[in-house]
């Protein structure tokens, strides 16, 4: 039985090995072996085994290895929208908590753009780099949702192709609908709603808009060019939207983080046991929210840092002492 387990640890490496030089080719023996976990004697031993089955293995110029162009593994058959589909689940995974979800959901991207035909995983690669996904950004208070009618996959790819788009677009504001022509630049989800981030030719600006509010659009065959330099990101920064800063470091005791868990306002930086007790290390900037989150487990947590966090649960814990005097 335990040969027979090695044997499936080993061909389930070969593969991983396969995908992983085809999504990141020039990779010397070390690096290998420091990302598998194994001795660089095996690596060379797995590598071998690749060449004898037939891999078209090479050592590149730049000094590591890699598979030549145009080698595929059986093919898996995705239309651009099922893959995009796909891959933007598996980026949803990489937003948890949990380190083994994180992990599984990057292999299976992996795996899936491993077998994309060039053009499909072109577009895919044009979509990512346009799209931010991140629950746990700063946000305004939401509304309801209504449904968007699958405007996702069109406006997706809108954003990959760079074509314009004319919509009827209801200002809750001003209670009324508007018609505009934009220029789709990324995709980008708040919570619990996807926005548009898109040039505005009537008010002339980079402007954002929610997809629940697209009443009407169509996608045109014209075609724009993105603003020098914009970069989505640092356009979300700019605008107030910026990814969390604070470290924040908690003690758990028990078994009371298995519950903690599930309620992490980020994903984890680091999570070591030690004695019974579970620390954890994360980046969020609303610390009230954590404070009145952290309420609820009394004395079963500790805050290590900062001092912020300490300070603002004392306040609340006085104020709820305070109102039930």
């Amino acid at each position: 039985m335990r040969n027979e387990e090695r044997r499936m640890n080993r061909t389930e490496r070969l593969f991983a090995l396969v995908l992983f030089l085809q999504n990141k080719p020039n990779m010397s023996s070390r690096d290998l072996a420091e990302h598998f976990g194994v001795s660089r004697r095996t690596v060379f031993r797995d590598l071998r085994a690749l060449t004898e089955s037939g891999v078209p293995l090479t050592y590149a110029e730049e000094g590591g290895y890699e598979i030549l162009e145009g080698y595929q593994l059986p093919p898996l058959m995705l239309t651009a929208r099922e893959a995009a589909t796909l891959l933007m689940g598996t980026e949803f995974m990489k937003l948890q908590s949990e380190a083994s979800l994180r992990a599984d959901a990057d292999q299976v991207g992996l795996k899936i753009r491993s077998v994309l035909p060039r053009e499909v995983k072109d577009y895919i690669d044009s979509l990512r780099e346009k799209t931010v996904l991140d629950p746990y950004w700063i946000h305004a208070a939401q509304e309801e949702a209504r449904a968007d009618e699958g405007r996702w996959y069109r406006l997706s790819e809108a954003v990959a192709r760079q074509r314009k788009v004319i919509m009827s677009y209801f200002v809750g504001s001003r209670g009324e609908s508007t018609r505009r022509t934009v220029d789709p630049l990324g995709l980008v989800y708040y919570v619990d709603h996807w926005n548009l981030i898109a040039f505005d030719h009537l008010r002339g600006e980079v402007r954002n808009f929610r997809l629940d509010r697209i009443e009407t659009m169509h996608v045109l065959s014209e075609g724009f060019q993105r603003p020098e330099g914009f970069d989505l990101v640092r356009h979300l920064e700019a605008r107030g939207v910026r990814q969390a800063t604070r470290e924040i470091v908690l003690r758990f005791s028990g078994d009371v983080y298995r519950r903690a868990k599930q309620g992490i306002p980020a994903r984890l930086d680091a999570e070591v046991v030690e004695d019974g007790s579970t620390t954890v290390t994360f980046r969020f900037d609303n610390l009230e929210y954590v404070a009145a989150w952290l309420l609820r487990f009394g004395t079963e947590v500790e805050i290590l840092e900062p001092e912020g966090l300490k300070a603002a649960l004392r306040t609340m814990a006085e104020a709820v002492v305070v109102a039930n005097a």
